[in-house]
């Protein structure tokens, strides 16, 4: 309680001194504010990881009724993630964010809704009661809405923040469905009234409650194909917030939906049947849109949603495991899905800073119209590096670790009898394995053209690498994501309380369960970090001896061709050409080209242009269809002040009649039926 009275005090002080502090200071002051919100609610995580869970109720209100908080091992979880990615982001920010001091309009906003959005955050992960955790809820919508339109003045930007804000609502609206026919039912706002519910309801009624649920955590969280808002949401926004908002904003979605797990009384089969094959096809569809982008921060968006795909199928998989009664994959299928939740986090984030360093380096995210930067921003250079081959699930990195505990419990699932589960784990296991490897061509892509080579197109100005602040909390996210991929036992065992909360539901008691052995990832830890030692020691080597030698710089050979190098490199297009020609009855790619012609060709060109499928068919052409529809009424707005007259005056009669006539109407039914 006086944890929480403090970081209340906290958060109301810093927003007044933000209001009337000077530019420079209002930075500090969002720091020191999450620093304590930080250190606070990680004190209380701390203590419920470790098994003991934290709770105390609020009196409230009449209306809200007792407001209890509890923080279990499954909320410390994700706060710890949360606070983490908001402390690299915000230390990240303060540095990005000099860029706009000339022009500060708009910055102590924009300090006040990122630290809403990280209390909002907590207290969606703490609080179980219905009504306030929508309004903590609705609080982070609205704050994420605000840090997303930070450069409002552009169209795009703007009407990028509008898109997110009407989806996310969308969500909220199925969120207070469903948790306004527990409270009629129960009289409750408790979340432990939503098991009691569960209790009374059929099969279909479970079914249909939990998944009015599902979908609106799912919007949050970039389902297929609830995802539409995310790839333009996270491109518009300041490299900082598409840290968050790619690394714990959209997984909030995501302990919404293992929170609303721990109530559901049966059917986890059929939910874990249908959220794994939801997630299987979330993952390859955002992989494939990732791979065709250009702008890189919407590819990087795309890989999002490639993500959250993953973590579903861990989901899915513990589902199934709890509908079997199978302890391996609900440990395996649940514990996968909670360090993926953590890992995407981490190296997420330290992509989209890596986007962000570029971008105000060269002023474009544009793939095409970079080229050959690594030689001017090495660091950066390396940092994107390892977070992309993170991010691709290879060693000796996080996404290793975790990939690796999901793929080990579908494994399991194929001595399974059943043959239509059989085929469900052998397609998941296809789909992982096609993730995995059409990530690598995104990232060899994206790699390749931004950071090797040569410059593509002039860039205004001189590239320079970003300033140590930048780079510090980078190295900082680096430390974590290679620990974890050298000592995974050690983050498993962490994360061992979390995945208790689920293993309970098929148990019935909190005992802990065994953990698998894992001596194979262990092996590959201990070989990882051999490697890192061996790779670092032949570096230094190699540095000692050629520092002092003389350097020539000449110019690449060319094959005996004698022409500018620019012209010769492959472009991010053209390297993945074949992939989008095979890829193209599944995908919207607009070309527009012209052709060579002539012995003496003038300028020729092709472009392509990639469009998202899903939004297309589910949002653009309704949205068509409703402005045609609409348009057949535009004869009503004629201009004519005597009609909006008659209008007002026919809504009255309508207003009184209708009433009058409905009156009548029933009392004719009543006399007839006594007659």
């Amino acid at each position: 309680m006086i944890y929480l009275l403090a970081i209340v005090i906290t958060v109301i002080v810093s927003i007044v001194a933000i209001i009337m502090l000077p530019t420079r200071a209002k930075a500090s002051t969002a720091l020191l504010t999450v620093v304590v919100s930080v250190v606070l609610s990680s004190i209380l995580s701390v203590t419920a990881l470790s098994g003991n869970t934290i709770e105390f109720i609020l009196s409230g209100s009449f209306v809200t009724g007792p407001v209890p908080f509890r923080i279990d091992a499954l909320s410390a979880w994700f706060i710890l993630t949360i606070n983490f990615t908001f402390l690299t982001g915000i230390i990240y920010g303060q540095s990005y964010m000099k860029a706009y001091y000339d022009n500060p309009k708009g910055l102590s906003m924009h300090w006040i809704a990122y630290i809403l959005c990280h209390i909002a955050l907590i207290g969606v992960c703490s609080v179980q009661n219905s009504l306030v955790f929508l309004i903590f809820w609705e609080i982070m919508a609205l704050s994420a809405f605000i840090l997303v339109i930070f450069e409002g003045h552009k169209q795009q930007t703007l009407k990028a923040g509008i898109n997110y804000l009407i989806q996310s609502h969308i969500g909220i609206m199925l969120l207070t469905l469903a948790m306004i026919w527990v409270m009629i039912k129960t009289h409750s706002f408790d979340f432990n009234a939503i098991g009691i519910f569960f209790k009374t309801l059929s099969s279909i009624g479970k079914l249909v409650l939990f998944f009015c649920m599902f979908i609106g955590f799912a919007i949050k969280a970039g389902f297929f194909p609830f995802h539409t808002w995310l790839p333009h949401a996270h491109p518009a926004a300041p490299s900082h917030i598409s840290g968050i908002m790619s690394g714990v904003i959209i997984k909030i979605g995501i302990y919404g939906i293992l929170r609303m797990l721990t109530y559901v009384q049966g059917g986890y089969s059929l939910i874990g049947y249908i959220i794994l094959t939801l997630s299987i096809i979330t993952g390859i569809y955002g992989v494939m849109l990732a791979i065709i982008q250009h702008n890189l921060k919407r590819l990087l968006a795309y890989h999002s949603i490639e993500n959250i795909g993953i973590i579903g199928i861990g989901i899915g998989l513990g589902c199934i495991g709890l509908g079997n009664g199978n302890q391996s994959f609900i440990f395996l299928g649940f514990a996968g899905a909670l360090l993926h939740t953590l890992n995407h986090s981490l190296f997420k984030s330290l992509l989209f800073y890596g986007a962000g360093n570029i971008y105000q380096s060269t002023h474009t995210v544009n793939i095409e119209q970079l080229g050959g930067i690594g030689k001017k921003m090495p660091h950066t250079s390396f940092l994107f590096l390892v977070a992309a081959l993170a991010i691709c699930g290879l060693p000796p990195f996080n996404g290793f670790v975790s990939e690796f505990i999901i793929y080990n419990g579908l494994f399991h699932g194929l001595g399974d009898a059943d043959l239509p589960y059989l085929m469900l784990v052998i397609s998941s296991v296809f789909g992982l394995a096609l993730i995995g490897g059409l990530a690598i061509m995104c990232f060899t892509k994206a790699y390749g053209a931004i950071f090797l080579g040569t410059p593509r197109h002039r860039i205004q100005g001189e590239i320079t690498e970003s300033l140590i602040s930048k780079l510090l909390p980078m190295y900082a996210i680096v430390l974590l994501i290679v620990s974890i991929g050298i000592f995974p036992k050690f983050f498993i065992n962490l994360l061992t309380p979390s995945v208790g909360v689920f293993t309970a539901i098929y148990s019935g008691t909190n005992e802990a369960m065994s953990i698998p052995d894992f001596t194979t990832l262990k092996a590959v830890g201990y070989a990882s970090l051999a490697l890192i030692g061996i790779s670092a020691l032949l570096f230094f080597i190699r540095n000692s001896i050629v520092q002092f030698k003389p350097q020539d710089i000449e110019t690449t050979w060319g094959c005996g061709y004698i022409g500018p190098a620019t012209k010769m490199q492959y472009t991010a297009s053209s390297f993945i050409r074949n992939f989008r020609k095979l890829a193209e009855p599944v995908l919207a790619v607009h070309k527009y080209k012209k052709d060579v012609e002539g012995i003496f060709p003038g300028k020729a060109w092709h472009e392509t242009h990639p469009l998202d499928k899903a939004e297309v068919n589910l949002i653009d052409k309704p949205i068509k269809w409703l402005k045609l529809f609409l348009n057949q009424f535009t004869f009503l707005q004629n201009g004519n002040p005597q009609i909006y007259v008659l209008y007002g005056f026919a809504f009255i009669i309508l207003i009184i009649g209708v009433p009058v006539i409905y009156d009548l109407f029933m009392g004719l039914v009543k006399f007839l039926y006594n007659l």
